[in-house]
């Protein structure tokens, strides 16, 4: 006789974490629903592709490939390494973050890539049911990280006519009693914006009035172009604890090789030893980042040169110009000039466009016909918008601008037909007015 096994269910009952059911990419949803099939007759070009390697066009420099060579070669590159670390790579981000303000070793964590970096940032200085305000538009890996911790997301207001200024009376009406963080994206994904030393500290001093710390995304620091000049926010603040997010991912042209870094700023101490522990803790679940790219990261910060980093935003920069000089010929867009990262922001006016109800239907069919997809502004909750990637090879944009501008061509055209047709049926119904019918027609043909 066996007995009752205790704790023993009556039936399979296995769920997923509340976690895992909270935790949802917009982007990846978005774009898998999109109806896309892309014109074989057209070769297709995915300006969606956030990752400047994708078109193998910019390729990273010399030294960076020669450190990671001489590095696998060496034992400890594969050995486990602190969680937080190794000392000589986290002196090694001190050094190179200077223009931070002051930063030691002891100020730096080492994560899986600036994605990893946020989710550490967020899971110490957000609880349960507080919110954090995050830009819109914003790059919503934020939103995709926090609502899975069970984090409430609000949203402040970026103003398109103003290059993307954060919309500072929207900032301050999102906080509250529960507000734990505010998450600043400088220079912007997906809008291109790099901001005036003026206009973070005002962003600033609204954090200050309502003590709430902050948390920079700053992947794309020195990502700007001529005539802008890249400041970073902790390097302004008196008071307002910062944790800043970085890595190699953009500059450097490595995003693959997974690494990036927490950069705690806490001249007042109000942070204090809990959210210091908390990150050390919180670094622990997965023993640490990649040891082969820690040991290589001394050299690749401190040996790369200037001119490296030049030559790449030239041709971003360049490539920006083009775009928009292209798509300004665009009838019923209007891109707006970034002025550093790797994008561009592009208002579709849809009452251009009545046949699509959205912007997603513009771009689907856009897809559908010249074969090339843009990121609808919805997966940056912003609709009506779409985003560009501007790192793909010259030949390929000005292929895709001109491809872009053909296809509003054709629907604004058709839009105008439409109504012309309904015109020759009101004059044919009116006997009166053949001679108005043939000239109309006469234009028509």
């Amino acid at each position: 006789m066996s007995c009752r096994l205790r704790g023993r269910k009556e039936e399979w009952d296995v769920r997923a974490s509340s976690l895992a059911r909270n935790t949802f990419n917009p982007i990846r949803d978005i774009i898998e629903t999109l109806r896309i099939q892309p014109n074989p007759n057209k070769s297709y070009i995915p300006l969606s592709v956030g990752d400047p390697t994708a078109f193998g066009n910019l390729q990273p420099s010399e030294n960076i490939i020669d450190a990671i060579c001489d590095t696998a070669k060496l034992n400890e590159s594969r050995n486990y390494g602190p969680t937080i670390g190794h000392w000589d790579a986290r002196q090694a981000v001190a050094e190179y973050s200077a223009h931070q303000g002051s930063v030691t070793a002891d100020d730096v964590i080492l994560c899986s890539g600036c994605s990893h970096a946020i989710d550490l940032a967020l899971s110490v200085i957000a609880d349960v049911g507080q919110n954090v305000l995050i830009p819109r538009p914003g790059y919503l890996i934020h939103k995709t990280l926090g609502e899975g911790l069970g984090i409430i997301i609000k949203y402040y207001d970026l103003l398109p006519d103003k290059n993307w200024q954060v919309d500072l009376e929207s900032l301050e009406n999102q906080i509250d009693e529960n507000t734990a963080a505010i998450i600043v994206n400088n220079p912007s994904n997906p809008c291109g914006s790099v901001y005036t030393r003026q206009h973070l500290e005002d962003i600033i001093d609204v954090a200050s009035r309502y003590r709430v710390p902050i948390i920079a995304d700053e992947i794309y620091e020195h990502f700007v172009f001529s005539d802008h000049e890249f400041t970073a926010l902790s390097s302004l603040s008196k008071d307002v604890p910062v944790l800043t997010c970085s890595g190699v991912t953009k500059r450097f042209l490595v995003p693959g090789w997974r690494l990036g870094w927490v950069i705690i700023h806490d001249r007042q101490n109000i942070l204090r030893k809990e959210v210091r522990n908390g990150l050390l803790s919180m670094s622990t679940r997965i023993l640490g980042p990649n040891t082969l790219m820690q040991k290589a990261l001394p050299r690749i910060l401190k040996e790369t040169p200037q001119s490296f980093f030049d030559d790449t935003m030239r041709f971003i920069e360049s490539q920006a110009r083009l775009a928009y000089t292209e798509l300004k010929k665009a009838p019923g867009l209007r891109p707006i000039m970034p002025q550093g990262s790797m994008y561009m922001m592009i208002e579709i006016k849809t009452s251009s466009f009545p046949k699509f109800d959205n912007e997603l239907q513009f771009i689907s069919q856009m897809c559908n016909e010249q074969s090339v997809l843009c990121i609808p502004g919805k997966c940056f909750n912003y609709p009506n918008f779409m985003r560009i990637v501007l790192t793909v090879p010259e030949d390929i944009l000005r292929e895709a601008c001109h491809r872009i501008t053909k296809f509003c061509e054709d629907h604004i055209l058709k839009q105008h037909l439409k109504k012309m047709d309904h015109d020759v049926v009101s004059i044919v119904n009116d006997e009166k007015n053949v001679k108005s019918k043939q000239n109309l027609l006469k234009n028509i043909t």
